[in-house]
């Protein structure tokens, strides 16, 4: 005759069987799934006063944007889905910093350049990029951007169309490439060097609970069945 032990076990072993496969499929489906994203491999123009306030995308391009003297341009190299994704110059140097060895005259105007050449995940060959500079540049009242640039940070490289495509010869090749990125599909926007937070799996908790239930569960058919015996 069967043991109460093992007449518990074999009153169990039908519940649990029917329940298990609910926590397999939650385990299977119930991460975040993730998502191809297709972003492009460029440099991004961004403005900021002398004040030191914070990094606004620009407007215009270089060749257009007319900084005036005391303001601070700067560009990032980086992978980004678009303007709203793109990754901020870094560092927090403001215009008396970088131009204060670089005297003011008159027919001219001084323009603060912050060129951050980003991080090796973001260059073609995953290799570590120049270290981020900042210059003074001194030019004409009317220069725009671009020729400020130019005057700091030779030799620059444009396409076709007139995009951006290399500061100081970095990139060497490659302009506004496209690229895929698997991304997870509830990540924080991107920062400067931040990263999202959160796993990619369902939490230890709610596996927790499931199983507390399968328990319950079984514990209940097990206690109605020893009533009728």
């Amino acid at each position: 005759m069967p043991t109460p032990r093992a007449r518990a076990a074999r009153l169990l072993l039908p519940v649990v069987a029917l329940l298990l496969p609910v926590l397999v499929l939650f385990a299977m489906f119930g991460a975040a799934p993730a998502r191809a994203a297709d972003g492009y491999r460029y440099w991004s123009f961004w403005q900021r006063g002398g004040d030191g306030g914070g990094w606004s995308y620009a407007a215009q391009g270089p060749s257009s944007a007319r900084p005036g003297d005391g303001d601070m341009i700067g560009f990032r190299f980086a992978v980004s889905e678009d303007s709203n994704d793109a990754t901020r110059p870094r560092g927090m140097a403001d215009f008396a910093a970088v131009c204060a060895d670089t005297p003011a005259t008159d027919g001219t105007k001084r323009v603060a350049v912050v060129i951050d050449f980003g991080t090796a995940t973001d260059a073609p060959d995953r290799r570590t990029p120049p270290t981020p500079r900042t210059e003074c540049a001194r030019v004409g009242e009317d220069a725009s951007a671009g020729e400020a640039l130019a005057a700091v940070a030779k030799p620059l490289r444009y396409n076709s169309a007139a995009l951006l495509c290399a500061i100081s010869g970095y990139p060497e090749t490659g302009c506004g490439d496209k690229v895929s990125t698997s991304v997870d599909a509830h990540a924080a926007p991107k920062g400067d060097g931040g990263k999202a937070d959160g796993g990619s799996g369902p939490s230890a908790g709610l596996i927790g609970g499931l199983a507390a239930v399968v328990l319950l569960g079984a514990a209940a058919v097990w206690q109605a069945r020893r009533r009728r015996v």
